[in-house]
């Protein structure tokens, strides 16, 4: 390693710390919950495009009994600003509520500037939402001689703690937010709880919706929202835990479990800035695709959950247990389906930006995890899909552009991990690097887990699970820079929040290289 290179990736890291610490960003204050508020839930964007993006917000006056709207249609009118105080509106429009979508609104707005911040608002029955900033993404024509940066974070068990990672998040200078799925918990903790969910486990659309009104009050998650257009997918705890296509371990029965689905995806559609593209078809939903940002990045959204294979060695248990056997070698066993993994296929032979972030669900890099000399997987993970993996890893390594400038950002696990990631685990060259961003504020894995997990996984470079929080991305055209965030302490509201990790990758030369903070 050069020492002009071990400046750069210093430099990369040390800015990245500096910018979240002192930028002067927008504050956002969430309006407060009221009976006589239309805007409980704040408002929200997503789907960055180079002339638009989507602009999403939901009426509920009465958000956790059913949104108190009635049935009737509602007209919204909404405006879009090149300023914060509105004084050069450049769009505007009008959707209708209606009880069908639980009183939400998805416009997707046209005709904008590239590589540029908007502000936006709604209005509807004589009370204006608060406002809301959000930006376009570089011209698919962009040079990107400016980094490109953004925030990517997963699991916010509204029981288990405080959204202070949110209100965090909503004060760094960050260009979007990539949200990798369990928004919401379908089930309750008993332990360690320091607020409550309303009702029990969802199984019906009202339920489902009244639990996204209840994560979507929280004035911190509204704020992160209301800072930056957002990409989100989901992972399991949207529907059930651990559930794979049509089945789940507590609904076994498929035509059962598809019905949860669809009021699952349903209301996951209705409380998200997605575009209309995404919305279910009863029980279907395809919410995978590629988001470009100018020459420097595309970022491939992927959904781990609705096309899988069945888990492997578990004959119909829960997969939380350690498992190991033929099976989760088999061929034919897919992660993402067939369908999704051609068209990633595509997307991985198709010219790249400069780097490439593949945003999916769970740990992707193999992951021993039983206690001394015998093997044990996690078979809700990678490692119940060994084939899918191999196959995944293949297609970045066929293709040199991508893969040598590969990043994969992940969730699920309730830990912060950095890994390198080979074709074959323990030898073989570094295709792709990996980041798993911790848990905004589900409870992970106890520290004994973690130390034997790296004992015997080497190429796992750091792992740490005491701590909550999320991770910052940023990219050049030279380098990658990602810092892990920790809060203090998730049980308390007001808790600080600051740097815990931060790694480097070289553009053209994957791999981990930690570096002080």
């Amino acid at each position: 390693m050069t020492v002009e290179k071990l400046s750069r990736r210093r430099l990369l890291c040390s800015g990245l710390a500096a910018a979240s610490l002192g930028h002067p960003f927008l504050r956002l204050n969430a309006q407060p919950a009221s009976r006589e508020l239309l805007f409980t839930l704040g408002v929200a964007s997503g789907t960055p495009r180079p002339d638009g993006f989507v602009l999403w917000t939901r009426l509920a006056p009465e958000p956790l009994q059913g949104g108190g709207m009635g049935d009737a249609p509602v007209e919204v009118r909404w405006e879009v600003a090149d300023d914060d105080s509105f004084r050069r509106v450049v769009a505007k429009g009008a959707a209708t509520a209606t009880a069908e979508l639980a009183h939400s609104v998805h416009v997707e707005v046209q005709g904008l500037s590239p590589g540029r911040p908007y502000w936006y608002r709604f209005t509807a029955g004589g009370a204006r939402s608060p406002v809301g900033r959000t930006r376009t993404a570089p011209a698919d024509t962009d040079e990107a001689s400016q980094p490109l940066r953004f925030a990517f974070a997963s699991c916010q068990h509204y029981e288990q703690g405080y959204y202070a990672a949110y209100r965090d998040m909503a004060a760094q200078p960050l260009d979007f937010v990539v949200h990798l799925g369990d928004y919401i918990y379908e089930s309750s903790r008993t332990s360690h709880q320091v607020r409550r969910h309303e009702g029990g486990i969802p199984t019906q659309l009202p339920q489902f919706r009244d639990r996204y009104a209840l994560y979507k009050t929280d004035p911190q998650l509204q704020a992160a929202h209301a800072a930056f257009p957002w990409l989100v997918t989901w992972d399991d705890h949207e529907v059930a835990n651990d559930y794979t296509n049509d089945v789940s371990p507590r609904t076994i029965d498929p035509a059962q479990f598809l019905a949860i689905r669809a009021a699952a995806y349903q209301a996951w559609y209705e409380h998200m800035p997605v575009p209309t593209s995404m919305r279910p078809r009863g029980a279907d939903a395809t919410i995978y695709g590629r988001h470009r940002f100018g020459r420097m990045l595309d970022v491939l959204l992927t959904d781990g959950r609705q096309y899988r294979s069945h888990h492997a060695c578990l004959a119909g248990r829960s997969a939380s247990p350690l498992a190991d056997c033929p099976d989760r070698l088999a061929p034919e066993r897919s992660f993402f389906g067939a369908a999704q993994e051609a068209w990633l296929a595509r997307e991985l032979a198709a010219p790249p930006a400069r780097w490439t972030v593949l945003a999916q669900p769970t740990l992707l890099a193999e992951a021993d995890r039983k206690r001394g000399p015998e093997h044990g997987y996690w078979m809700d993970g990678w490692d119940g899909y060994v084939a899918a993996r191999a196959r995944l890893l293949d297609g970045l390594a066929a293709h040199k552009s991508r893969g040598g400038n590969a990043l994969v950002v992940s969730g699920d696990v309730h830990a912060f991990w950095a890994a390198d990631l080979r074709r074959e685990a323990q030898q073989g060259p570094v295709v792709a690097t990996e980041f798993v961003g911790g848990a905004i504020t589900s409870e992970g894995p106890g520290a004994a887990s973690v130390a034997n997990m790296l004992a015997k996984n080497p190429h796992l470079r750091y792992g740490r699970a005491d701590k909550r929080g999320y991770a910052l991305m940023t990219l050049d055209a030279r380098g990658c820079a990602v810092e892990f965030r920790a809060v203090d302490d998730e049980k308390a509201a007001d808790s600080p929040v600051g740097p815990m990790a931060c790694f480097s990758v070289e553009r053209g030369a994957p791999g981990v290289h930690a570096e002080s903070t």
